[in-house]
């Protein structure tokens, strides 16, 4: 029991510490991708998730860009709007991210919630044009807090969005990137559940 203990205490190490070269890689603060995963938490407590998805929940976002920092393009980072070819360059990253989850031996579940974490809801996202309950709820629930997440914060192309414009944000985009009831419940989070709001 002690050794499955430590086992578990490494790979969470392994994944902040791989979460923090993401951070620093994409552009965002340090701490960007566990403020992604506490929120992406609490919506799924909200959901009613058994723990160990939750868990698993967390470990997908904060892992969920590791195919951008395994890809190690410099547009990424770039102050300027994305061109239509880097654009579908980067959708390579979904799967190129689950394939490097698997490398650092997270779960197969885990693995799934990173590559579709870019389905849309209305079947445009990628990498495989999931639509609806086709996309896990795990995937879709991570789709909303990341999304939040990126406008809460400033990017090299446009300052941070507050709170109240990145939530209209979501009401306009739910049923077509975004899952309704995902964002209703994310709408729904006391304040204090908010890590971007500080």
């Amino acid at each position: 029991m002690q050794s499955l203990v430590a086992a578990e205490n490494r790979i969470d190490t392994k994944l902040l510490e791989k979460a923090e070269e993401i951070d620093v890689f994409t552009g965002f603060t340090i701490g960007h991708s566990g403020r992604v995963a506490s929120l992406s938490a609490a919506i799924g407590a909200a959901l009613h998730l058994v723990p160990d998805d939750v868990d698993m929940l967390k470990q997908a976002a904060l892992l969920r860009d590791i195919g951008e920092l395994r890809m190690d393009r410099e547009y990424i980072r770039a102050a300027r709007i994305l061109t239509s070819e880097e654009r579908l360059d980067l959708r390579r990253h979904s799967v190129i991210g689950e394939q490097e989850a698997a490398k650092l031996g997270v779960s197969r579940a885990v693995q799934l919630v990173i590559r579709w974490n870019h389905e849309w809801w209305n079947g445009s996202g990628y990498p495989d044009g999931l639509t609806r309950e086709e996309i896990p709820l795990k995937s879709r629930i991570l789709r909303v807090a990341d999304a939040y997440g990126a406008l809460r914060s400033a990017r090299p192309f446009r300052a941070a969005y507050p709170d109240v414009s990145a939530k209209k944000y979501l009401i306009e985009w739910s049923g077509i990137e975004f899952d309704p009831m995902a964002v209703k419940v994310f709408l729904s989070l006391p304040a204090a559940a908010d890590p971007f709001n500080v």
